[in-house]
């Protein structure tokens, strides 16, 4: 497990600084708020929701384009509903991720459904360690917390920029997290695997670097880490999907699955599609809860950027 607190050689890394105290009042107002009840949280979330979809308004757009690209079927009035329920889904996803970090879970616990547990826990029983390839949905904290209720989870994550954020929400993290690594902690993380241990990860953004190659998601070209086959063919973990959904009644669905083909094969090609196409079976089942503000398809491989106006 890496160290929680960032190198002090660094003096601009160390999260106790003056400037970073707004983003400590920030986290603290937010710890405050993970307590209130979770009807309200929900209410009060849309709420935020409606007001960030006019403040992030270069964010909106990018979710119009991706919603444009990927389901041409829908009129523009649904469209534009869509990216209304997603901003909610993010406003309410504010006070998931500060219940996960800081406050307690215990609400959300009621009629959980989790499908396909055996899944995994044979998989263990196997001896073996277990990638679980999620992707990137306002859900994906809390849930991930939730799932720590069947199994010690550790998780792959990219560090934020900002060291207060950073820290705390590694902390916070590792309150039911057994470990976290970040990108680039390749080899812990398949000491990890090798040893027997679940690792969470989600691999469905466009990198800025590791191996990648071009697979269609939702039937446009999308630059995809290939990391899910690198992470199985060095670990010899099995690999296991990981969906989930909140419900309008503010209730959690989780599923877990075995790709059709195992993974790793020889073609990592071959293997991302398949984890882009089980993200994409996600996305359909929930899709205002899919993170439509990531430019997801901003490089091409024929060197467009299907945001240049965005």
């Amino acid at each position: 497990m890496s160290n929680l607190t960032p190198t002090p050689t660094d003096p601009g890394s160390l999260p106790w600084q003056p400037k970073y105290w707004p983003v400590w009042l920030g986290i603290g107002i937010l710890s405050l708020l993970a307590r209130l009840p979770w009807s309200f949280q929900r209410s009060l979330g849309r709420g935020i929701g409606n007001l960030l979809r006019v403040l992030m308004g270069s964010r909106a757009k990018v979710a119009r384009r991706n919603i444009e690209l990927t389901m041409p079927s829908l009129s523009a009035e649904q469209r534009e509903a869509l990216v209304a329920d997603h901003f909610r889904a993010l406003g309410i996803s504010l006070f998931e991720f500060s219940r996960a970090w800081w406050g307690s879970i215990a609400p959300l616990r009621k009629n959980l459904q989790i499908e396909g547990a055996d899944v995994l826990r044979l998989a263990l029983a196997r001896g073996k360690g277990v990638i679980l390839v999620s992707g990137h949905f306002t859900t994906l904290e809390v849930c991930g917390r939730l799932l720590c209720d069947v199994t010690a989870v550790a998780g792959m994550y990219r560090p934020y920029g900002n060291a207060a954020m950073e820290y705390a929400v590694k902390k916070g993290r590792l309150h039911y997290a057994t470990a976290m690594f970040t990108k680039t902690e390749m080899r812990p993380a398949v000491k990890h695997l090798k040893q027997g241990g679940v690792l969470w990860y989600a691999p469905d953004q466009d990198p800025s670097r590791g191996d990648s190659v071009f697979v269609d998601f939702f039937g446009v070209p999308a630059n995809s880490l290939a990391s899910t086959h690198q992470l199985a063919r060095l670990s010899g973990a099995e690999v296991i999907f990981f969906g989930h959904y909140r419900t309008e009644q503010g209730e959690y669905r989780m599923k877990l699955w075995s790709p059709e083909q195992p993974i790793p094969s020889k073609d990592a090609a071959a293997d991302t599609a398949i984890v882009m196409q089980a993200i994409e079976t996600m996305a359909r089942r929930a899709p205002a809860q899919y993170l439509w503000i990531h430019r997801r398809f901003k490089r091409q491989p024929d060197g467009r950027n299907l945001y240049a106006d965005s």
